[in-house]
């Protein structure tokens, strides 16, 4: 199958990425400035990645995003929290559907691009905070996509049943270099450590028995 790859340069997308690579033909790799704090830090990370493949990179730009909504992880945000991913203040860095709006204008790409498919890498950690992560919306919107598009574009999310760590495992069986990935959601020269992505970062590659390549700002 033809696919388009939805790739922030995080972990799981960059995974799902080469996964998609030995398993489809990729038609590009697309990732989105939409005005979040990390942005900067992780959209070099997909290009790279895309590079290695040999994919082609887009990057669409939807500054209105930081501009209109409400969300501590937009640049226009507040301060972003610290504490396991799972807990509640997390939700301040919730993005209002967010992945409605990626996979919407992914979509209308991968159908100009003659792809028959998405791949998005939500997975199953993710359902705690983002209400468009979980089935009750990716559902909908996966039939919506399909019925919206004259290729009848599938969306694929092969990691729906994973979580990080079981993502982080077959990342290292495809010998994914998780150095060249970003996660940290304050964006700054280093990952921080602290931050509800960062927080999930160290437990992935703990519960999967792997070696954290990641270079953390010293403890304060």
């Amino acid at each position: 199958m033809k696919v388009v790859v939805l790739v922030s340069g995080g972990m799981d997308s960059v995974t799902a990425l080469h996964a998609a690579a030995r398993e489809h033909e990729v038609a590009a790799g697309l990732s989105f400035d939409y005005g979040s704090k990390h942005n900067h830090r992780e959209i070099p990370y997909a290009a790279h990645h895309c590079g290695l493949l040999g994919v082609r990179h887009e990057i669409v730009a939807l500054d209105f995003m930081d501009r209109l909504f409400k969300s501590d992880l937009l640049r226009s945000g507040g301060e972003i929290p610290e504490g396991h991913y799972e807990a509640e203040n997390m939700k301040q860095t919730v993005v209002p559907f967010r992945n409605g709006i990626l996979l919407a204008i992914a979509a209308g790409y991968a159908e100009s691009a003659g792809a028959e498919g998405l791949v998005i890498a939500a997975h199953s950690g993710d359902h705690a905070i983002y209400p468009d992560c979980r089935e009750e919306f990716m559902q909908p919107m996966a039939a919506a996509i399909q019925a919206g598009t004259y290729a009848s574009i599938e969306v694929l999310r092969p990691f729906i049943h994973e979580r990080k760590e079981g993502i982080a495992a077959i990342g290292a069986r495809l010998g994914v270099d998780f150095a060249q990935t970003w996660s940290c959601y304050k964006g700054r020269t280093l990952h921080c450590g602290k931050c509800g992505t960062c927080v999930e970062r160290k437990e992935a590659f703990a519960l999967a028995g792997l070696e954290d390549p990641t270079e953390y700002e010293p403890e304060s």
